[in-house]
């Protein structure tokens, strides 16, 4: 889980210059028109490719250079090299340092909701639904390679732009959970009485709250622990009028 930062590390949230010169800003930017979260939910739902050999080669790259060295101690010269591709192109895909780590954080989180999104399909009813949700949102992100390992080793680069973007992170996942509790309202598996809206922001709150901040009472690496929380405290929140399955 995140560890404190450093007393020699940067203020959380603003920039920092790499090493090639470039300011490393948090991974979710809260400004601009549209969340790296919800454009990589979009992706998904959209099923985007990245759009050439080249580019998927580089994202690739950077991908495994951030993951054994960190962000900050990468450079697009170290991902260039690792893609075997020159400076040149890498910066022709890739403006500034800042883009090519959105894109590669942006896949990482479109590749989870494709995950998810069939996931959820073999869940046989609404409870199972919502806790494979739960478990797997946490555990796919804290055991991710590159978002678990930033959370971790550089927490100051991913937890301010999930809690203090004015909320934006939180809204786009909570969109999501409603969407899917309404769906279920549709399909006549949750009473219309459920207030999606709002039991959509308690799990989104929950979920998030044991992602940023360690838990000396729920392991979160004990996928049957976690089951038994959702079952117990996530999936009442659907039985209103009782007709959850």
């Amino acid at each position: 889980m995140a560890r404190s930062a450093s007393a020699n590390a940067p203020s959380p949230g603003l920039p920092e210059a790499g090493h090639d010169g470039h300011s490393v800003q948090p991974l979710l930017p809260a400004s601009g028109p549209e969340s790296l979260l919800e454009r990589a939910f979009t992706e998904a739902l959209e099923r985007a490719d990245d759009s050439d050999e080249v580019t998927a080669r580089l994202l690739d790259a950077a991908y495994e250079q951030f993951c054994r060295m960190g962000i900050r101690r990468s450079t697009m010269e170290d991902v260039a090299r690792r893609a075997g591709v020159s400076r040149i192109t890498a910066y022709r895909r890739f403006a500034t340092k800042d883009r090519l780590v959105e894109q590669v954080v942006r896949r990482e989180f479109r590749r989870y909701f494709d995950q998810f999104l069939l996931d959820i399909q073999q869940a046989a009813t609404v409870g199972d639904r919502v806790v494979l949700g739960f478990v797997s949102a946490l555990q796919a992100f804290r055991r991710n390679p590159l978002i678990g390992g930033l959370m971790t080793a550089e927490p100051d680069a991913v937890i301010p732009s999930m809690t203090s973007d004015g909320g934006r992170t939180l809204a786009t996942v909570q969109r999501f959970v409603a969407g899917q509790l309404r769906r279920e309202q549709r399909a006549g598996t949750i009473s219309e009485t459920v207030d999606v809206e709002v039991v959509a922001e308690l799990m989104t709150r929950l979920s998030c709250s044991f992602l940023v901040t360690p838990s000396a009472v729920v392991d979160l690496d004990d996928a049957e622990q976690l089951r038994a929380v959702a079952r117990r405290f996530l999936v009442p929140m659907l039985e209103c009028d009782s007709q959850a399955e």
